[in-house]
């Protein structure tokens, strides 16, 4: 599949849900969705819900967690769509902050996507381990930053096996 075709399979709603039922069940559950991705930038999107509250009234900070994880994972699955050869990839490092409780619905925004891009180029390249350095910001609806997170990811081209 194409990076074009990627982008319309994990933007449709239905059939991200299925991706996400096979793929990662619990993003299903807490209700997380793709809002936007392009070669520049991506945006997941999760609201408030009895599934992924606390008890604090709030998105609970997991669920927060795999959000902002999945808005940044998702360009580099975008950039290696059909890729030779095939490349691996692993969080091998995160941070956060959590800036303001989490209610309604909250967008994590990550605008790595020539970083990742070109990260991955020179992995295959070079055939060797690159780590990229991934942020995303998470806003409610009034445009106010709720938490800000970090991901460093490992990534390297798998080589054939002999």
């Amino acid at each position: 599949m194409d990076k074009i075709q990627y982008q319309k399979r994990v933007t449709n709603g239905f059939l991200l849900s299925l991706y996400l039922l096979n793929g990662l069940p619990m993003a299903f559950l807490a209700g997380i969705k793709v809002k936007e991705l392009n070669e520049n930038r991506a945006s997941t999107t999760v609201k408030y819900g009895w599934l992924n509250k606390n008890p604090f009234r709030s998105i609970y900070f997991a669920v927060l967690s795999m959000a902002a994880e999945m808005s940044t994972g998702i360009l580099l699955l975008y950039e290696t769509q059909d890729s030779k050869p095939l490349v691996s990839m692993l969080i091998v490092k995160n941070n956060a902050a959590y800036l303001k409780k989490a209610v309604g619905k909250i967008t994590f925004t990550c605008e790595n996507g020539k970083l990742v891009a070109d990260s991955i180029k020179k992995a295959k390249e070079t055939g060797e381990g690159i780590l990229i350095e991934t942020k995303t910001v998470g806003k409610d609806e009034a445009g106010d930053v709720v938490a800000e997170f970090g991901f460093t990811w490992s990534v390297k081209v798998k080589l054939p096996k002999q």
